[in-house]
């Protein structure tokens, strides 16, 4: 008998994805030209960076600027934060015209000058809240309207699964949980037992967050929390080829092939050679370009060459020499030597 991981069997507000994997909003970093290439690579379903529903509210044109979606993407899901549900319910009708996907409400971001505002991971503590913002939201869309949160502002205040009820409540379609808290940011370890306890108290899916750094993570994650789809994150940076590995990876376990089968055939097929690597970064700089003009493209790409380049050999002193550069031309021609 083969053992099969039913992800994706539960629709999304009716809506259905090729696979079960999704890249992560994040704040700086999935512009547009990012996400086409994540989109390219495999993600089922990526995410604007997070917009102010305030900034909307009031005619930002950095917020606005976030919302621009390419004709290649297909499905991206706009992220919006606020806590004021007349303020977001403004920004989900606004947007509603702009996606044909879904709109997802942050409450997991920890960042200071958010949390300190009510907004963000702030939320967790105030499931209330939570319901009264979903409701107005929710009443404001046609779009299936998700969320995604922590497990709570620290150790000692940890209700992920209370939060994520209360958003259940108000009409959300979905609930997205990275297993850690506002406390602890990025660090330590997820709490993969808390995404868990939100899938068996949720009728709605759970998409499980948290690292996920591979095939073999990605499966215990399925395994161990029962989530329905699963968000990718810091580990995509600069290695865009994960979801091309993850994919290939799920389809060949759900045909019944061994672990051993799997690893020997992701190192053949899907880990990326070094000219693979140039020509993704090249691939990424001409994006930017395109959509942001060079001088700014220039700058926002020295942050992906560090990521591409991390651990690779000669990569500090390539990063070191990237960053005094002003000109594409230039870029490409260190990109091409490297080796």
């Amino acid at each position: 008998m083969i053992n099969k991981l039913n992800l994706c069997k539960n629709k999304i507000g009716g809506l259905e994805f090729e696979n079960p994997f999704f890249m992560a909003p994040l704040a700086g970093i999935t512009d547009a030209p990012t996400r086409l290439i994540y989109k390219q690579m495999g993600a089922a379903l990526v995410y604007s960076e997070m917009v102010s529903a305030k900034g909307m509210y009031y005619g930002d044109r950095k917020s606005d600027e976030l919302l621009t979606i390419l004709s290649e993407e297909g499905q991206v899901a706009f992220q919006i934060f606020g806590r004021e549900p007349e303020t977001m319910a403004y920004a989900a009708d606004k947007l509603s015209e702009r996606t044909n996907c879904l709109l997802d409400i942050n409450m997991g971001c920890p960042v200071p000058k958010v949390f300190k505002n009510g907004e963000g991971s702030a939320l967790m503590a105030e499931p209330n809240q939570v319901y009264k913002i979903l409701k107005a939201v929710t009443e404001a869309t046609d779009k299936p309207v998700t969320v995604k949160l922590r497990t709570g502002i620290s150790s000692k205040s940890v209700n992920c699964v209370e939060v994520a009820l209360a958003a259940q409540e108000g009409g959300a379609a979905a609930v997205a949980v990275h297993g850690r808290t506002r406390e602890q940011y990025y660090s330590g370890e997820a709490d993969w037992n808390e995404i868990a306890k939100v899938k068996d108290a949720l009728k709605i899916p759970v998409i499980g967050n948290g690292d996920i750094v591979s095939w073999e993570s990605a499966k215990s994650m399925a395994l161990e929390t029962g989530c329905d789809y699963l968000m990718i994150g810091r580990a995509a940076l600069g290695n865009p080829w994960i979801f091309a590995q993850l994919k290939l990876a799920y389809e060949m376990y759900n045909a019944g092939e061994t672990s051993e089968y799997i690893e020997r055939h992701l190192l053949e097929e899907a880990v990326p050679t070094m000219d693979e690597k140039k020509r993704m970064m090249i691939h990424h700089l001409n994006m930017l370009c395109r959509y942001k003009g060079e001088r700014i493209a220039v700058r926002e790409m020295r942050k992906h060459l560090g990521w591409y380049t991390k651990g690779m050999p000669g990569g500090s002193s390539f990063r070191g020499m990237v960053n005094g550069l002003e000109y594409r031309n230039d870029i490409i021609k260190a990109i091409e030597k490297l080796h």
